[in-house]
C-alpha cells in the first residue's frame, strides 16, 4: 500500500459493532501496511480487517460506515477526517485496479504475447519460491520466526512462560512430536485455536489449555498443524504470501525486510481458522501418537455433524489411548499464562 506511506502510525477512535446484533462498542482503529486493525483500549487486537477489501456501506453519507467485505457481518463508524480520507485513497486504488467494460482491446498477437508473459509470471515465481524455501538453513528460518514473533507481541502479548509450565510443554513435545524438532508455545491472545511459524514452532492459543479438563484437545491442535506443516513448507507458504520480491531477497541476502516480517506476521494473526483436514490425513498421525481423535473433533464442532467423518474414523478408543501429560503437568500447561 504505497500510497498509505505518510499514513503510518495512524489511529483514530471508531464505534466497533461484530454483528448486527451485538452492541456498539467504541474502539481504536490503526491502519497497517495493509490490514485495518481494530484494537480495544487496553491495545487488545478485536479484529483485522484486509485494507483492500474493505467496502462503505453508506456512500455519500457522514459519518461512513464500513465493513470488511460484501457479507461481513462486522461494522465499524469513523468520524476521523484523516482516517477516513486514507480508507478512501485505499478503495479508490482497489477501483482502479479492476477490469472496466468496453475498453479496448489488444489485438491477437498482443493476447498470445500476453500469454505467454502470464505463464512465465505465474509459473517461475512459484518455482522460484519452492526452491527459496528448499535451500533456506535452519538457522535463518528460525531467525525469521523470532523476527516474527517479535512483531506479535503488541498483539498476542508475551509468551506466557512459567518453569513448571515450559517443563510440561517440554514433555508434551517429546510425547506428540519426538522426530520433528519442533517447539511449542503458548500465547494468551490474538491466536484462538494454534498457527506455525516458519521454523515449525506452533503457537497455541491459551484457551486450548485453559478451557478443557484433559490435554486431549490441545493435543489434537498440535499433531493437525504438525500435519499442515509437512503438507506444506510453511516458508514456502510464507513466501507465496509475501511476493516474488520477498523472495528475491532472502534468495540474494540470506535476510527479510522487516516491512515483509511485520505484513507476515498481521497475516498470522489475521488469517481466518484453516479447514480441519479430512480423516486421511489425520487418522494415521493420530495412531502414530496414540492419540483420539474424538476429543480433538468435537471442540471443533461440539455437535460432531461437520466433524462425524473423523470422529467415525477415531483410530484410538479412550479407553485405550497413552496418556499425554500426567495430572501435575497438565495443571502446569493450564497455569502457564498465570492468573
Amino acid at each position: 500500500m504505497t500510497a498509505l506511506i505518510e499514513y503510518q502510525r495512524l489511529e483514530a477512535t471508531a464505534i466497533w459493532r461484530p454483528d448486527p446484533e451485538a452492541q456498539r462498542r467504541d474502539v481504536y482503529v490503526s491502519l497497517g501496511n495493509a490490514t485495518l486493525i481494530i484494537h480495544d483500549g487496553k491495545d487488545v487486537a478485536l479484529s483485522h480487517w484486509s485494507l483492500p477489501a474493505v467496502i462503505r456501506r453508506n456512500p455519500g453519507s457522514f459519518p461512513p460506515r464500513y465493513a470488511p467485505g460484501e457479507d461481513s457481518p462486522e461494522e465499524i463508524e469513523i468520524t476521523d477526517t484523516t482516517m477516513i480520507e486514507a480508507i478512501e485513497r485505499v478503495r479508490k486504488s482497489v477501483e482502479r485496479g479492476r477490469p472496466h467494460p468496453g475498453r479496448l482491446r489488444t489485438g491477437i498477437v498482443v493476447t498470445v504475447a500476453l500469454a505467454v508473459a502470464a505463464a512465465a509470471v505465474f509459473w517461475i515465481p512459484v518455482a522460484l519460491m519452492r526452491q527459496t524455501a528448499t535451500i533456506v538453513p535452519d538457522a535463518t528460518r528460525a531467525a525469521i520466526s523470532s523476527a516474527m514473533m517479535a512483531e506479535l507481541r503488541p498483539l498476542t502479548g508475551p509468551a506466557c512462560d512459567t518453569p513448571q509450565g515450559q517443563r510440561a510443554l517440554t514433555d508434551l513435545t517429546r510425547r506428540l512430536l519426538p522426530d520433528a524438532g519442533a517447539s511449542l508455545v503458548v500465547v494468551p491472545d490474538a491466536i484462538r485455536a494454534a498457527r506455525h511459524l516458519p521454523d515449525g514452532t506452533i503457537l497455541l492459543g491459551r484457551e486450548l489449555v485453559e478451557d478443557y479438563h484433559t490435554p486431549d484437545v490441545v493435543a489434537g491442535h498440535i499433531l493437525a498443524e504438525a500435519e499442515r506443516i509437512a503438507r506444506t513448507d510453511p516458508l514456502e507458504a510464507m513466501l507465496k504470501a509475501s511476493g516474488i520480491g520477498t523472495t528475491l531477497r532472502l534468495l540474494t541476502s540470506g535476510t527479510l525486510s522487516p516491512e515483509a516480517v511485520k505484513a507476515a506476521a498481521l497475516r498470522l494473526v489475521a488469517m481466518d481458522d484453516p479447514r480441519p483436514l479430512d480423516a486421511e490425513a489425520l487418522v494415521p498421525r493420530f495412531a502414530g501418537a496414540g492419540v483420539p481423535l474424538s476429543p480433538y473433533a468435537y471442540a471443533l464442532d461440539g455437535t460432531g455433524e461437520t466433524t462425524l467423518p473423523l470422529i467415525e474414523s477415531d483410530p484410538v478408543p479412550a479407553s485405550t489411548a497413552r496418556p499425554i501429560l500426567n495430572d501435575d503437568a497438565w495443571v502446569a500447561l493450564q497455569n502457564i499464562c498465570g492468573s
